[in-house]
C-alpha cells in the first residue's frame, strides 16, 4: 500500500491509501547443466535428486503451497554419442555407454550428452494417438490411449478416462471397465480413417482431451487363385447403394450364389494340327481356338486365350511354323477369367497332348520326340515364332532328372508285364514352359493392358538394427512375407526375425501392381533386393569411415564388413545401424539414417519350365483311374525358400489333377448351372491327393537381380496334361487316342467301349 494527498489550492487537502493486490504467477523453473564422469564400459545410476540437484524454481520459498520440481520421464533414450539413458520424474537417471565408445584409446575422452525437461507442480497432458485396425473386425479392439499420456502430480495421482466422443465414420467407442483404455469397433465394411476424442483426468483435479486417429485397413483377404482379379457387378452396386444411402452397405452371398457369380476358368474348344517328319522333327502346328467368354467379357477374359495362351502355345520346342487363330464366344454362362495358370495350362495341354499323338503316329517314343525338338540351352535368349523371347532354359536337364526319378525304361518294362496280366498302366510326360513375372510396363502398354507393371519397396533400418520393409505388393497366402524377409536378412547378415514386412496399408506402403501371374517375387522381390543393396552400399561407406579404411579395401563376409585379407573384428550391420542413426560420426556429406526405396520394372517376362511325370493304373471295367506316382521337376531359378516353393508346386499339382480328373461346370440346356454346390462340383480332397515327389534344376533368369522365376502356377500348368497323357497311354491296347478332361470314370469307360466298337 501507499498513501497520497490531494489539495484544492485553497488550503484544503485530503489523504487516501491505495491498496494493490499482487497475484502470483508461475515462474519458470531453471534447469542448470549437469556433469558426470564415467568409464567407457561402466554404466552409471544416479539416485534422486539426480539432475534436479542444481535446478531451481523462483517459486520455491519453503512456504506452502510450494512448487515441486519434477522431470518429464524418458525411457530407452539414445544419447548423441550412442549411449542409452533413462530419466525418472524424481531426477534419478541411468546411463549405459554400451559399446558406443569402444573406439576411445587409453586416456582419450569424449563428451556425450542428453537433454531433459523440468516442470514445476502438477502437469497432465493427453497426447494424440494413432492406431491401425483391420477392417471387418467384429470384436472390440482395445486401444491403450493412455500409454503416451503424462501426469506429474503428488502422491496418489493416476490417469483415468472419463469420456469418449463418437467416432466420425460409423464405428463405436466405449470406455474400458477399468477406465484405462478405449474399446473400439469399426463399422462393417468400412476402410479408411476415423477419429474420435477422449478426456482423461489425473485424480488430482488435472484433466486434458486428445484426439485418437484410427486407420482401418484391409484385412488378410484369403486365397485368390485369380478369382479376385475381376471387377464384379456387386462391387459397383454396393458402392452405389452406400453413396445413395450414406451408410455402410455389406454384400453377402451363399455358396450356390457364389458358384454362379464368381468367374469360371478354362473354357476352350481347340482344333489342332501338328506336322513333322518321320524322324520326329516337328515342323509346324496350327490351331483354331473357340474360347468361351461367358455372358460378357470379364476383366482379363479376352487376354487369356489370346496373349497368355497364344504367345507360348508352341511350348519348349523349336517349331518354325506356328499359327493360332482365337475366336471369342459369348455364352449364357458365368464369365470366364483368370484361374491359376490363366491360359498357360491350356497352352501346355494343347502342345503336350499333340506331341504324344504325333509321336505315336510316327511310331516314336514321346520322350524322344520331346528331347529332339527342345530349344537347345545354348540358344537362349530365344525368340519364338510368336514374338516372345525366352530368357533362359535347360529343358533336357529337367526331363532327364524326371525320367531318372521315375525309372522310365523300368516303368515301360513293368507296363508290358502288367498288360500281359490284364492290368493297364500308363505314364504321362509333360515338358512345360510358362510366361510369367508380368511386366515390363512398356510391353503391357503395347498389348493394351493400360497400366504399369513395375513394383516398389522401401527398406528402413532403425537404430536397434531392426528393419521394416514396405512393399507395394499385397500377398494373400503366397509366402512373400517370409521370402522377402529372407532376402533382406541375407543381404544384411541379420536374423530373419529382425525384419518386418508391411503390406496392404496404402497410406504407408509404396505403389504396386498386384499379386498375380507368378510375378511377386520376380518383380516386387527384386525391388526389395535393390533397396536393400542401396542401404548396404551406404552402410559400407560408413564402415570404411569408422574403420579409417578405403572403401575399396572392404568386403562383406556374410555378417560384417572387414578389411580384405584381414580376418577378425569388423563392422556388423547392427553397429552400423546405430551409428548411422545417432549420426555424430558420419563421413562428410552423408545424411543420417539407413533407408532406401527402389522401383523395379523388368526388361522381359520370366519363363519357368520343367518336366512332370504321372503314372496311373486304369480299371477298364469301371473306368476308375488311380494315380500311382506323381513327379514334378521344376526350374524357377534360385530358391529363396525351398519349402515355400515345394508348397506352391504341391498345391498347383493338386489343383491341376482336380481339373484333369474331377472338376467341370455343368449347365443344362436352358443355361442353368447344375454344379452349384460342393455336393455336385467335385474338388480334390486331401485324402485323394497323391504324394507329389519334387525336385528341381536351377537356371537363373538374367532379367532380374534375384535370378528368380515364378513358381506359383507351375504345378497347375503341367499336371492336367500329365494325367491325361498317362490315361491315354494306359489305354493304348484299346486304341483310345484321346479323352476330353476331366477323365471321369464314366468318360474313361465310354471311351473304352467306343474304341472296342471301332469308333475311336
Amino acid at each position: 500500500t501507499f498513501t497520497y494527498t490531494v489539495s484544492d489550492g485553497q488550503g484544503g487537502s485530503a489523504t487516501a491509501t491505495v491498496t494493490i493486490r499482487i497475484t502470483g504467477v508461475n515462474d519458470q523453473p531453471v534447469a542448470q547443466p549437469d556433469a558426470f564422469t564415467v568409464d567407457e564400459d561402466t554404466p552409471v545410476a544416479q539416485p534422486a535428486p539426480g539432475v534436479l540437484a542444481n535446478d531451481t524454481d523462483p517459486d520455491v520459498n519453503g512456504l506452502p503451497p510450494d512448487d515441486v520440481l519434477r522431470v518429464l520421464p524418458v525411457t530407452n533414450g539414445i544419447t548423441a554419442g550412442g549411449g542409452a539413458f533413462s530419466v525418472a520424474a524424481d531426477g534419478s537417471f541411468a546411463f549405459d555407454p554400451r559399446s558406443a565408445f569402444d573406439w576411445l584409446k587409453q586416456d582419450e575422452t569424449f563428451t556425450d550428452s542428453f537433454t531433459y525437461t523440468v516442470v514445476d507442480d502438477s502437469l497432465t497432458i493427453a497426447n494424440q494417438d494413432e492406431f491401425s485396425v483391420l477392417a471387418d473386425t467384429t470384436s472390440q479392439v482395445t486401444l491403450p490411449v493412455l500409454a503416451n499420456d503424462v501426469t506429474l502430480t503428488g502422491a496418489g495421482g493416476s490417469l483415468r478416462i472419463t469420456a469418449v466422443g463418437l467416432p466420425d465414420n460409423g464405428g463405436s467407442a466405449a470406455i474400458h471397465a477399468l477406465g484405462t483404455a478405449v474399446l473400439y469397433t469399426p463399422a462393417i465394411s468400412f476402410v479408411g480413417e476415423e477419429t474420435f476424442t477422449y478426456t482423461m483426468e489425473d485424480g488430482q483435479g488435472g484433466f486434458d482431451t486428445a484426439t485418437v486417429r484410427v486407420r482401418v485397413i484391409a484385412p488378410e483377404v484369403g486365397g485368390g487363385f485369380g478369382s479376385k482379379i475381376p471387377a464384379y457387378a456387386d462391387e459397383a452396386l454396393v458402392s452405389f447403394a452406400s453413396m445413395r444411402l450414406g451408410r455402410p452397405v455389406k454384400w453377402t452371398e451363399d455358396r450356390s450364389e457364389n458358384f454362379k457369380v464368381t468367374i469360371h476358368g478354362r473354357d476352350h474348344v481347340e482344333h489342332v494340327e501338328m506336322c513333322g517328319t518321320r524322324d520326329g522333327t516337328i515342323t509346324g502346328i496350327r490351331s483354331t481356338v473357340y474360347a468361351g467368354l461367358g455372358a460378357y467379357a470379364s476383366t482379363a477374359g479376352p487376354g487369356i486365350p489370346t496373349i497368355l495362351h497364344g504367345l507360348v502355345y508352341a511350348g519348349a520346342y523349336t517349331i518354325p511354323n506356328v499359327k493360332c487363330v482365337v475366336h471369342g464366344a459369348y455364352t449364357s454362362a458365368t464369365p470366364v477369367d483368370a484361374y491359376r495358370g490363366a491360359g498357360r495350362p491350356e497352352a501346355a495341354y494343347l502342345i503336350e497332348r499333340l506331341v504324344d499323338a504325333y509321336a505315336r503316329a510316327a511310331g516314336l517314343d514321346p520322350v524322344d520326340v520331346r528331347r529332339k525338338n527342345f530349344i537347345p540351352k545354348d540358344r537362349f535368349p530365344y525368340t519364338t515364332p510368336t514374338g516372345v523371347t525366352y530368357d533362359s532354359g535347360d529343358y533336357a536337364a529337367a526331363l532327364d532328372k524326371a525320367l531318372a526319378m521315375v525309372d522310365y525304361q523300368g516303368f515301360r518294362r513293368q507296363q508290358a508285364a502288367a498288360r500281359a496280366q490284364g492290368k493297364y498302366l500308363g505314364i504321362g510326360v509333360v515338358s512345360y514352359i510358362e510366361i510369367c513375372g508380368l511386366g515390363p510396363s512398356q510391353v503391357a502398354g503395347q498389348i493394351g493392358f493400360g497400366a504399369g507393371l513395375y513394383d516398389s519397396a522401401i527398406v528402413r533400418v532403425y537404430p536397434t538394427g531392426m528393419v521394416r520393409v514396405y512393399i507395394g505388393a499385397s500377398p494373400h497366402g503366397q509366402g512373400e512375407e517370409t521370402t522377402f524377409a529372407q532376402i533382406v536378412a541375407d543381404e544384411f547378415g541379420i536374423p530373419v526375425e529382425h525384419v518386418e514386412i508391411v503390406h496392404g496399408d496404402t497410406e504407408t506402403t509404396p505403389q504396386g501392381w498386384g499379386t498375380y501371374g507368378s510375378r511377386t517375387t520376380a518383380v516386387c522381390g527384386s525391388a526389395v533386393k535393390l533397396a536393400a543393396q542401396r542401404v548396404k552400399e551406404k552402410a559400407k561407406k560408413l564402415a570404411a569411415h569408422l574403420m579409417e579404411a578405403n572403401e575399396a579395401d572392404l568386403e562383406w563376409d556374410g555378417t560384417q564388413f572387414v578389411v580384405k585379407g584381414t580376418p577378425g573384428a569388423g563392422k556388423a550391420f547392427a553397429e552400423l545401424a546405430l551409428m548411422a542413426n545417432v549420426a555424430w560420426n558420419l563421413p562428410a556429406g552423408m545424411e543420417p539414417g539407413l533407408e532406401a526405396n527402389a522401383f523395379f520394372d523388368p526388361t522381359n517376362f520370366v519363363y519357368p519350365f520343367g518336366t512332370h511325370v504321372c503314372t496311373v493304373e486304369v480299371d477298364p471295367e469301371t473306368g476308375v483311374v488311380t494315380i500311382l506316382r506323381y513327379i514334378a521337376v521344376d526350374d524357377c531359378g534360385p530358391h529363396i525358400n525351398p519349402v515355400i516353393v515345394q508348397g506352391q508346386i504341391h498345391g498347383g499339382v493338386v489343383q491341376g489333377i482336380g481339373e484333369a480328373m474331377q472338376e467341370i461346370a455343368v449347365y443344362d440346356e436352358d443355361g442353368q448351372l447344375l454344379t452349384g454346390t460342393l455336393m455336385d462340383y467335385a474338388i480334390p480332397k486331401a485324402t485323394q491327393a497323391p504324394f507329389v515327389e519334387t525336385a528341381c534344376t536351377v537356371t537363373p533368369s538374367p532379367v532380374n537381380p534375384l535370378g528368380v522365376k515364378g513358381c506359383g502356377e507351375a504345378g497347375t500348368i503341367a499336371s492336367a496334361a500329365a494325367v491325361v497323357n498317362a490315361v491315354v497311354d494306359a489305354l493304348q491296347p484299346f486304341g483310345v487316342e484321346h479323352i476330353d478332361k476331366p477323365v471321369t470314370p464314366a468318360r474313361v469307360w465310354a471311351a473304352i467301349q467306343a474304341a472296342r466298337k471301332g469308333a475311336h
